[in-house]
């Protein structure tokens, strides 16, 4: 039998999919799903079963906010204040005005590739502040190797996240227009040559091209056979 894959560039890559969310809300219903499969968060690598974040796993220590570090959170990498501050819905209302009424931003506000799980308290801290290089070591919280310097307004992600955060930057820049300082752009290159896909990247990749209906042609191909199975 012959085997259908998405080619690596073609655009806008994507195929029919009648479940594919349509809001934030549906997003996370599935996102739940997705990653119930591999149930670890995505800054600290703690597990978590439910909503609730095992702390010892990953040697976790709460900054300041022990109730929400306890709790699983879905954060977009990149923030949905940065899709928003570049469409007129946002001027006229803000982020409900945009969900409500500007068809793309609702649709990258609920892109699958843009969504992972992470510690409540991690995903307050960061809020949305663009990712960088920092010098402070990672001691905020215990063990989660995750840097925020709230004066700089920067967070330094670990190494292992930072090849996933460069491909998704990219991939929703192409894929809803949005525009990258020069910074960024060099920076998410710089990343995405450093720290090449992963297994887990690529899990992830496919699990969401059958959910949502689209694979991240950055980090490669999907098998289409297999989202009929998963059904």
């Amino acid at each position: 039998m012959r085997r259908f894959v998405l080619p690596l560039l073609l655009l806008p890559f994507t195929f029919v999919q009648a479940d594919a969310p349509r809001t934030f809300r549906e997003a996370k219903k599935i996102a739940w799903k997705i990653y119930a499969e591999r149930p670890v968060d995505f800054y600290c690598q703690c597990a978590y079963q439910g909503n609730r974040i095992d702390q010892k796993s990953c040697g976790y220590r709460p900054r300041k906010d022990a109730n929400r570090a306890g709790r699983v959170e879905w954060e977009h990498i990149v923030p949905a204040w940065v899709i928003g501050h570049q469409r007129q819905c946002w001027q006229d209302g803000g982020r409900k005005n945009c969900t409500e009424n500007d068809p793309l931003f609702s649709q990258a506000e609920a892109d699958l590739h843009n969504l992972v799980p992470v510690v409540g308290e991690v995903n307050g801290d960061r809020s949305n502040f663009g990712f960088g290089m920092l010098t402070e070591k990672p001691t905020q919280y215990g063990a989660c190797p995750f840097v925020v310097d709230f004066k700089q307004r920067t967070a330094m992600p670990p190494e292992y996240t930072r090849g996933v955060i460069a491909r998704t930057y990219l991939y929703m820049s192409q894929r809803y227009r949005l525009r990258l300082s020069r910074q960024d752009q060099r920076l998410y290159d710089i990343w995405n040559r450093q720290y090449p896909v992963s297994e887990w990247e690529r899990w992830r990749n496919q699990r969401i091209a059958c959910a949502q209906g689209n694979a991240n042609p950055l980090v490669g191909e999907v098998d289409l056979r297999a989202c009929a199975k998963k059904k």
